[in-house]
């Protein structure tokens, strides 16, 4: 069977699994994209990282988004210093999760890449409502997941309807969550060992448990 095939499967099975008391072994790192919508905060998609790579090593738990560095008025007006954006769980356990996809080792690493890219400390953090807002970060994820139809210049300030219609395009090639964030975390099944707090490419990685960051 071909590995884009198995791959989608595989993250079913595990979905499945965890839902029936199963707790089978993570294989390679799933990416699953979440949104976070009005409350006390404003509207926001990142991802997380979860699973084992397939060459081996610590299981990884991280979580990654793009922000504004401070919420102003600037904003409206142009570009604006931005930073990556590492969710506490009390905010992970209060956001959404939309769908998964399984990596390869190749876009696991690709994707950590891209963190490092966006990251002000090892690239380029500039924030841009209009054009490199949370929306285009999780839209390049996408991409690097090798996903079709990510181009929705109507929802790139939309975070929930832009990661429904990725998902709607992608049918049968991603697994579609559609949980509250606190019942699908307590759904899976445990990785099993230390998580892994270091990642191959500089950019700061935090499990999911144990981010310090504030928002």
């Amino acid at each position: 069977m071909h590995r884009s095939i198995l791959r989608p499967l595989l993250a079913t099975l595990l979905l499945l699994g965890s839902m029936f008391g199963a707790a089978p072994a993570w294989a390679a790192v799933t990416i699953t994209f979440w949104s976070h919508e009005l409350g006390n905060n404003f509207p926001h998609a990142f991802f997380t990282l979860r699973g084992v790579p397939d060459a081996g090593g610590a299981p990884v738990d991280v979580n990654y988004g793009f922000t504004a560095k401070s919420v102003s008025p600037k904003i409206l007006m142009g570009t604006v210093a931005g930073r990556l954006d590492i969710s506490k769980p009390h905010y992970i356990d209060g956001s959404d999760a939309q769908f998964s996809v399984v990596l390869s080792d190749a876009q696991y690493n690709a994707v950590l890449a891209l963190v490092a890219a966006w990251d002000e400390k090892t690239g380029d953090g500039h924030y841009n409502l209009n054009t490199r807002n949370c929306v285009h970060f999780v839209q390049e994820a996408a991409r690097i997941a090798g996903l079709d139809g990510i181009d929705h210049p109507e929802l790139m300030k939309k975070p929930r309807s832009y990661l429904k219609a990725v998902a709607a395009a992608n049918a049968g090639r991603v697994t579609v969550v559609a949980m509250h964030g606190k019942a699908y975390l307590a759904s899976l099944p445990p990785l099993g060992g230390p998580v892994v707090v270091a990642s191959p490419v500089t950019a700061p990685v935090a499990p999911v448990a144990a981010v310090q960051a504030t928002r």
